[in-house]
Parts: structure tokens; C-alpha cells; sequence
């Protein structure tokens, strides 16, 4: 462990006046403290809510998780981690101990090496006051809810599933002794901590006694959950390496966006140009957007290729934009930047003042995206036409993609120049 440091930041509390998690944030950092912890020896995951507000004010690693996933991501760094000298620490608050139980019952039922710290105020706090699924039936009469159905118990359960350590605290004033319990106990330690929350619950802690579970306090002696470790090849050791064939005319670096619809091979298109990029001695990048239905709507692939490493792939400036249907052309035309190449397929617009080409006619739906992908390689001359072959001759679809590549040539030279509206100017 490193020489005992602060394990919390100078940050300003960002919690509601007289609201609990403060108490709890403080007796955290001093449990850590006492025990010898320093900022380096320790990992903090925290959810979605009130509790979440909690990554600043800790100087330890941070993580922040989804709304009821943060256990989750505490199994996978515990068991990266494999340290008995560091530390896992997951704070999330009743909403998220409801919405992501599974994730506190796995993480029981494996024993993992960690303290996950519920911060219990029995409601939603940061969005109104919402019932939790630790709300009490006392409490839930008090707010006059309508919902009628018993609580978790989450200590309980965590206990039954196969926690080391599992206990509730209501005693404010007694957190910091059963948190350096919890976190010195070796697997998975549960501490369900009471909190208020003036905005929408208690006001004072003399009010809660009559609306909060009893203490708890449960123990299962069991040996620690760990990965069983394994040798196995990299994932990349069976990917091709591409080398170096072909010759660039790039000198810095130049980013394309190619549009249309899904289907209709535009990612499969993108990928091509990136590995033929790399086949010409290139850095490349590509990634795609598309909505979740995957099988329809828009498809938008980005493609950088650089002379130099790539540090950042987001797009801003395209020097091209290439779109093959009209959802994909409404989908990038606001991103078409003064100095963007413009390339559209006829049925999008014939009369527009872009580079109008038939690229669905000669590529077909399937091949459209890579006829136009062809035409800008062999028009800008950015590397051979020959390396987009090269990529596709090993592909069990070599045949039709090498069609597609081909139909290039079919295109009617029709070159327009393209204004952009914002750059048009009016009499």
C-alpha cells in the first residue's frame, strides 16, 4: 500500500442541505483511512442518483456505472485487479441496489473481493421521491403510495446468496466501525447504510425510527470468488496483417462520410476503404452509426485516413461526403462542411448542385455504397483503385464486390460544384 493519504478531494459536498450522504461519503473515506488505504490502493464505483455525485470528491480511481450496473463493474475490476492490497469500494443508492439486485446477488453468490456501500434514504431522490424497491411499508403509507408490495430485504438477500459480510447500519453516528469492518473482510462485504433526504423524506434522524428495518448484521465464512486463470491465444493472433502494397497521394490526412440505408453495404463498403488505406501504407479508422433496428433505416459509416497516427477520430470536417439513398443524405447533409467533396446518387436529387452520379443503377442496392466509395478513390487518386481489389479478392462475396468496384467506371462524367446553404449568398 502507498503512505497514508486523503482519500478525499477538497471538492465541495454537491449533496442538499442536511442530506445523509455526506455522513456517509465522510465515514467512507475515514474507514479507507484508518485502515492504511491511499487514493492509489483503492478503486470507487458509483452509480446513477444521488449517490453518483460521488465521483469528485474522492482523489481514489474512479468509475462511474449505469443506474443499477455499478456492482457489476466492481466484479470486473476485482477480478482484474487480483490484489489483496487494493481495494473495490461500489456506492449506489436504494434506486440502483432495486433496478441492478441481480448484479448484488452475483456478486454475492461469487464472494467477490469487495464493499459495496448502499446508501439507503428509501426513494428515488434525484427525481422526485419515487418508491424504491427498499422503500418500507411504513414509509410508503407515510408518502401515501400506492404501492403495496413488501421491500427487499438487500442484506438479507445478499446473506442467502453467499455474502461474506452483510449488514445494515441505522446509528449515524456508528458508520465509520462497521465500514472498516466491512471493507477488512476478505470477499464480498454488503453495508446498507440509512440516510436522509430532507428534499422528499425525513427532515431529521429522529424522525426515521419509526419507518426504517432493524438492524442486521449476517456472516458466511467462505473462501473469496476468483477467476480460475487462463492461457489462451489473442484475439488477435488470428487476424490478417495487412502490409504495406500499395502507394499514397495523401500527405496529411482526409476523413469521409458515406450514407445510406441499412443493408445496403455501407458499412461493409467503409471497412474496404479502411483496409485499403492500410494496404497503401495509411492510418485509418472507421466506425458506423446506425438507429437499433439495424435492419432499417439510415446507415452512416466515418472513415479517416492519415499520413500520421490518428488521436482522434471524431469527424467535424469531412473531405467528402458520399450518399447513395435519401434517408442517408438526410441524415448527413447538415454535416457538409464549405470544403466537402459531395457525392449523391441520382434518385436522390438529379437536378442538385452536388456530383450527381448513378450509383444505385450501377451498383445495385448491395453495391452502391462501394461503386461510390470506388469512384472517389480513382477521381481523388488517394491510393490505387487496385488496393480496393486487393482487400476484397479473399472475401466469399469477391465476385459481387468486385462488380461493384468495377461499375465505377460506368459513370457518366457529370461534375457540379456544391454550395453549402449557409455559404449561398442572396441578391
Amino acid at each position: 500500500m502507498e503512505a497514508a493519504k486523503k482519500i478525499l478531494t477538497n471538492v465541495k459536498m454537491p449533496f442538499c442541505p442536511g442530506c445523509g450522504h455526506g455522513i456517509c461519503v465522510r465515514s467512507t473515506s475515514k474507514a479507507l483511512e484508518n485502515l492504511g488505504y491511499g487514493p492509489n490502493d483503492v478503486v470507487l464505483v458509483s452509480d446513477i442518483g444521488c449517490s453518483g455525485l460521488v465521483d469528485p470528491l474522492f482523489a481514489t480511481h474512479t468509475i462511474h456505472g449505469l443506474h443499477g450496473r455499478a456492482p457489476a463493474l466492481g466484479i470486473g475490476v476485482s477480478l482484474g485487479l487480483d490484489n489483496p492490497n487494493k481495494k473495490v469500494v461500489v456506492i449506489q443508492g436504494d434506486g440502483g441496489a432495486t433496478i441492478g439486485l441481480q448484479h448484488i446477488l452475483e456478486a454475492s453468490r461469487r464472494n467477490i473481493d469487495m464493499t459495496l456501500i448502499v446508501i439507503n434514504n428509501l426513494l428515488y431522490g434525484m427525481t422526485g421521491g419515487q418508491m424504491s424497491g427498499l422503500s418500507t411499508n411504513e414509509f410508503k403509507a407515510y408518502k401515501h403510495s400506492d404501492d403495496d408490495a413488501d421491500p427487499y430485504d438487500v442484506v438479507n438477500l445478499a446473506h442467502q446468496s453467499g455474502a461474506a459480510f452483510s449488514v445494515r447500519v441505522n446509528d449515524i453516528s456508528n458508520f465509520t466501525d462497521t465500514l472498516k469492518e466491512a471493507i477488512n473482510t476478505p470477499g464480498f462485504s454488503l453495508v446498507e447504510l440509512s440516510s436522509l433526504c430532507t428534499s422528499h423524506g425525513m427532515k431529521k434522524v429522529a424522525d426515521m425510527k419509526g419507518f426504517i428495518v432493524a438492524e442486521e448484521r449476517l456472516v458466511n465464512n467462505r473462501p473469496i470468488g476468483v477467476s480460475k486463470k487462463r492461457t489462451k491465444n489473442s484475439l488477435l493472433s488470428s487476424v490478417k496483417v495487412l502490409e504495406k502494397q500499395f502507394e499514397s497521394t495523401i500527405e496529411d490526412s482526409t476523413g469521409i462520410v458515406i450514407a445510406g440505408s441499412a443493408g445496403g453495404g455501407v458499412q461493409s463498403a467503409a471497412k474496404i476503404l479502411a483496409q485499403a488505406g492500410i494496404l497503401s501504407g495509411l492510418y485509418t479508422t472507421m466506425k458506423g452509426e446506425y438507429p437499433i433496428t439495424v435492419g432499417t433505416g439510415f446507415s452512416v459509416a466515418e472513415v479517416i485516413l492519415s499520413k500520421k497516427p490518428i488521436h482522434f477520430t471524431g469527424l467535424e470536417k469531412p473531405s467528402a461526403v458520399i450518399a447513395v439513398t435519401e434517408e442517408g443524405w438526410n441524415k448527413v447533409k447538415n454535416r457538409v462542411a464549405h470544403e466537402s467533396k459531395v457525392l449523391v446518387d441520382r434518385k436522390i436529387c438529379a437536378d442538385c448542385s452536388v456530383d450527381v452520379k448513378d450509383f444505385l443503377k450501377v451498383g445495385g442496392k448491395m453495391g452502391a455504397a462501394l461503386s461510390a466509395v470506388s469512384y472517389w478513390v480513382k477521381e481523388t487518386g488517394v491510393f490505387p483503385v487496385e488496393a480496393l481489389f486487393k482487400v476484397v479478392e479473399s472475401s466469399k462475396y469477391a465476385v459481387s464486390l468486385q462488380k461493384a468496384i468495377q461499375s465505377a467506371e460506368e459513370l457518366r462524367e457529370v461534375v457540379y460544384s456544391y454550395i453549402p446553404e449557409n455559404k449561398k449568398r442572396t441578391n
